[in-house]
């Protein structure tokens, strides 16, 4: 399937970065960003434990046509606990859920959010593939995995879109999967693209975060790294202002860069956020300076980690840490 090369990551609307608005912010947020042109809407089964895949479902009543719609399983809150689970009656289960929670007939792209490293991928995909055939979804994603788990996955399904983190600031991606994606022809979805906020100027002391922002356990954001994050800000939005764009304009144009096959879907709260972000899509920005702020964010300029160690067990995803 083709998708937008822009898409609106809808997390937020219901938690992890501060506080999240009203129900009835969040959906008048949505239809804004349909009527701004936003033609992809990302969600999942674990945001807000299912509110937001009714939240978005309630934003699309009347307008189901206008937009690709992404969600995904085998990630939920049990019992209050974020619980990865991809064994086949769960991912059966959470498909229904989903349908019934968004008030659809049909989900376009819908994602393994995490592989159950304790279930063979090939069995949650083929409940999947099960679920393409029964009409169900439309197409196959998998979401924080590796460039083996894809090929795993290819083996036993046709897969239309991984979605791993992909940033200046998180190069996993190019420890293979941008490349695997790029010759398999799926779509690599890069969530995060503007650094959870920190190249759009959205963190100025991590402090302030909110209580439960879910930043505040990012190594990253942590004091023995920020102070060194931080002082890459000031060349960072002198490069922005270089290149006639916005902090966050210049790190999404970075990223539709790296190739044709790359869609990026910043979240956002903010109607003037969005409609900054959608015009990242058409800037043209001179590749020397898109290489420029490449080697200014980048593995080796970056301080710490992007995980610690327990939301790093959860991902499968090729890693610069591991690595070194």
């Amino acid at each position: 399937m083709i998708l937008p090369r822009m898409g609106l990551g809808c997390m937020e609307l219901s938690h992890a970065y501060g506080v999240a608005p009203s129900p009835e912010d969040g959906e008048r947020m949505l239809r804004a960003a349909l009527d701004e042109g936003v033609r992809l809407l990302d969600t999942a089964t674990l945001y807000g434990g299912g509110r937001n895949e009714e939240l978005v479902g309630r934003a699309l009543q009347g307008r189901r046509d206008d937009a690709v719609l992404a969600s995904k399983c085998g990630m939920a809150m049990v019992d209050g606990v974020k619980t990865i689970d991809g064994r086949p009656d769960t991912v059966r289960a959470q498909v229904d859920a989903s349908l019934s929670r968004l008030g659809v007939d049909h989900i376009d792209l819908y994602y393994l959010h995490r592989w159950d490293k304790t279930v063979p991928i090939g069995e949650s995909v083929g409940v999947l593939a099960e679920a393409v055939e029964a009409g169900k979804i439309g197409a196959i994603g998998l979401s924080e995995v590796s460039v083996a788990r894809l090929r795993e996955a290819l083996a036993v399904a046709p897969i239309a879109a991984v979605q791993n983190e992909y940033s200046l600031w998180s190069r996993n991606p190019e420890l293979g999967m941008l490349e695997a994606t790029r010759e398999a022809g799926v779509a690599l979805v890069a969530f995060s693209p503007v650094a959870r906020g920190f190249l759009a100027g959205g963190v100025a002391d991590p402090d302030d975060l909110a209580p439960k922002d879910i930043r505040r356990n990012m190594p990253r954001f942590q004091p023995e790294h920020w102070p060194a994050n931080a002082a890459l800000l000031p060349q960072w939005h002198a490069l922005a202002a270089e290149a006639g764009c916005t902090p966050a304009q210049l790190a999404l144009a970075w990223v539709l860069s790296r190739g044709p096959h790359v869609v990026a879907i910043p979240g956002t709260t903010s109607l003037d956020h969005l409609r900054e972000n959608q015009a990242a899509e058409s800037l043209a920005v001179d590749p020397a300076l898109l290489e420029r702020a490449g080697a200014l964010i980048d593995t080796a300029t970056v301080s710490g980690p992007r995980y610690n160690a327990a939301q790093s067990d959860e991902v499968d995803a090729e890693s610069f840490d591991a690595a070194a």
